[in-house]
């Protein structure tokens, strides 16, 4: 921890997280030993744009796992606000997220330094003519009755505004990622898998610019041996130590 501080320190930190960063705050993660994919591997069909848009039941499932999101009372916890103590210290210049969630931003994390991978789970995104819209707008409808609400423009298929396994990523984000990952001189990787690409990806990208890569997570991931510093302490204990050491 006192080498992981002192780097931190010396500023220009950009972190990398995923579901482990949210756990907890009541989100579970989909790979890990109680994770959603884990206890239900049919789950999955739910983030694959391909089950999606052919199977009307998939869905309906899809639906009511949004309407009952638990994303919608989680609250940010420690490790959420301990990224913003380091952001507003000038040591961490942007977060780049796996999670759909908004518990960065709501935790104040400036949005402009939040690049969201995986899109938001905050709106609805029009398959066939892109119109986005606020989630609870849409959800007010499936309360209402409708289990597999259309676009009100076009009467297009509705889904949220999140990258779905089989979708193509947003590539402007995927450029100020790369560009994040190529500028700094730590690279945080908090509570993901690093099995997901090009998330994981980016970590090459760090470590080619020259930057030190750092794994905060439980479990192994296959960046472990080439990482810097390895990690395995509870997220929500390590990040605020780091941020009371560094700032």
């Amino acid at each position: 921890m006192r080498d992981l501080a002192a780097w931190v320190d010396a500023g220009g930190v950009v972190a990398l997280t995923g579901a482990g960063v949210s756990t907890d705050s009541g989100i579970p993660d989909f790979r890990g030993p109680d994770g959603v994919w884990t206890r239900d591997p049919e789950a999955m069909k739910l983030s694959s744009i391909e089950h999606y848009v052919a199977d009307p039941q998939v869905r309906r499932r899809a639906w009511q796992e949004r309407l009952h999101n638990p994303a919608w009372t989680a609250e940010p916890n420690p490790a959420h606000h301990a990224l913003v103590d380091l952001e507003r210290a000038g040591k961490l210049t942007a977060v780049i997220t796996q999670n759909i969630d908004g518990l960065h931003q709501r935790a104040g994390a400036d949005p402009a330094k939040v690049i969201e991978l995986h899109g938001t789970l905050s709106q609805t995104e029009c398959l066939g003519c892109a119109e986005r819209r606020p989630m609870p707008d849409t959800l007010a409808r499936v309360s209402a009755g409708d289990p597999d609400p259309a676009c009100l423009r076009c009467g297009g298929l509705l889904k949220s505004a999140t990258i779905s396994f089989g979708q193509a990523m947003d590539l402007p984000t995927l450029e100020a990622a790369a560009s994040a990952a190529m500028g700094c001189d730590v690279f945080l990787a908090v509570g993901t898998s690093l099995t997901v690409h090009p998330a994981a990806g980016l970590v090459d990208v760090a470590r080619k610019a020259g930057a030190m890569v750092v794994i905060v997570n439980a479990a192994q991931t296959p960046y472990d041996a080439v990482a810097d510093l390895i990690v395995r302490d509870p997220i929500g204990e390590v990040l605020p130590r780091l941020a009371a050491a560094a700032t």
